[in-house]
């Protein structure tokens, strides 16, 4: 079975092809096009929805030669519906919609974090994980239990990639600023005291990031590290605590920030304290792509025949412990 993916929650514009075999699944392309505000901003989103508008032709164009496949050797398109940026949404959902009533191919809307766990447990393994979501969207603890995703923690403001793009951008970087802020991290080691705040197992941010922004104006490199051994420090103690109330004995991590080396290495030590499995999502799939929404599409193609076009729909805060998961 063939499906195309669309992704366009934020600053990315992604199709992939993907071939599933029984519950194996084969990336055959993932072609992206990622829209870069200037120095020192965040995105805008009317600016990345006319990227992605411009960008669409291309990238859909590659991502079926790369895949050596032709738009009607697909079974199926998916295309996310949320949670993200509206305008950014619109866009993916019109180039689906459009390709889907043409061709006569069956459509399916997805949610881009569960998106984003469906393709982490693909490509790492994990069978029954206890899952960290960090990204710019996303700070959430998750298992499942009941054909749902149920939260065990969560960010009760800005999220962990919101903070290091936020506090990034203070330093004169361009959004994404995570990659910035961990090498300027790693050529310091003079932590400075700043915030720490978690409550229960949920953890808020914006006091860390006020704090730290006044440490950046004395030593940029000491901010970095200081910010992010915090922040990490506060995502491990809620990681180990729902790892000791859920007896998960694997933990997952995808999103963003699943790329930093640092939050990796204090989270391995808290799975080896509980004798957990430690996946962590590759690089180069753990940013916004097609690949995700496309493996999401495939499995709920198992068990519904799609939606017609006029119940397509995109939902900027469509929460993924509201979805119903029947695969």
């Amino acid at each position: 079975m063939l499906g195309l993916g669309i992704e366009s929650t934020a600053h990315t514009f992604s199709c992939a092809v993907i071939e599933k075999s029984g519950k194996s699944g084969k990336i055959l392309s993932d072609v992206r096009k990622i829209y870069k505000p200037a120095d020192g901003e965040g995105i805008h989103p009317r600016e990345a929805s006319r990227h992605h508008i411009e960008n669409s032709p291309q990238v859909l164009s590659e991502c079926l030669n790369e895949a050596d496949v032709k738009i009607t050797d697909l079974d199926l398109i998916s295309y996310a519906g949320g949670p993200g940026l509206g305008p950014c949404l619109r866009v993916g959902a019109v180039v689906a919609r459009s390709l889907a009533s043409f061709y006569k191919i069956p459509i399916y809307p997805v949610n881009h974090a569960i998106g984003h766990i469906e393709l982490g447990k693909l490509l790492t393994g994990a069978k029954n994980p206890l899952v960290l979501l960090v990204s710019g969207g996303h700070t959430m603890l998750l298992a499942f239990l009941n054909k749902q995703w149920r939260v065990f923690g969560e960010t009760l403001d800005i999220t962990l990639g919101q903070l290091l793009d936020q506090f990034g951008r203070s330093l004169g970087f361009a959004s994404p600023c995570g990659r910035n802020i961990e090498e300027l991290a790693s050529s310091s080691s003079n932590y400075v005291q700043l915030p720490y705040s978690v409550k229960g197992n949920d953890v808020s941010f914006s006091g860390l990031l006020s704090a730290t922004k006044t440490v950046g104006k004395q030593n940029k490199a000491d901010a970095c590290y200081s910010l992010q051994e915090t922040a990490f420090a506060m995502i491990a103690e809620a990681v180990e605590r729902a790892l000791s109330f859920t007896q998960k004995n694997e933990l997952m991590v995808v999103g963003g920030v699943a790329a930093n080396k640092r939050l990796s290495e204090m989270l391995q030590d808290v799975c080896k304290r509980h004798n957990s499995k430690f996946f962590v999502v590759p690089l180069k799939y753990a940013g916004d792509c097609g690949s995700q929404i496309c493996w999401t599409g495939l499995l709920e193609s198992q068990v519904k025949k799609g939606v017609s076009i006029d119940k397509t729909f995109v939902t900027q805060s469509w929460r993924l412990d509201s979805v119903k998961v029947e695969y």
